[in-house]
Formats: structure tokens, sequence, C-alpha cells
């Protein structure tokens, strides 16, 4: 390969690593922000009575979808 070829080969790899990096990064703060919020929900009053609605509400859509497929 040419000598021009290879050098911007190399500069895409770098820029490729870059961008690779920055989505980490920013996978990371995500999951830091996703942590901090359920953390905080937790804390709010009422928190299990809405949960346990949520589970029984998916528990009755299961059934409902169960039956359908019959």
């Amino acid at each position: 390969m040419k000598e021009d070829t290879l050098i911007k080969m190399k500069k895409q790899i770098e820029s490729l690593t870059n961008v690779m990096q920055f989505v980490m990064d920013k996978l990371k703060y995500l999951d830091t922000i996703a942590v901090g919020t359920l953390e905080t929900m937790k804390n709010m009053p009422d928190y299990q009575d809405a949960i346990d609605k949520i589970k029984n509400k998916v528990k009755e859509e299961d059934g409902v979808e169960q039956q359908d497929t019959k």
C-alpha cells in the first residue's frame, strides 16, 4: 500500500477511536443518571404502591394477551 493510504487509514482509525471513547463516556454518564434517578424515586412516598400497581397491570395485560393467542 502507498504511504498516503496508510496515513489516511491511521487518521480514520484514530477518529473512530475518539468517537467510540466519546460514546463510552456518554454511556457511563447515562448509567449514572439512570441509577441516580432510580434511587431518588425509591425515596419518594408511595413508591412501593406505584410499583405494585405496575406489576398488577402487567400481569393483567399478560393474561389478556395469553387468552387472545389461544
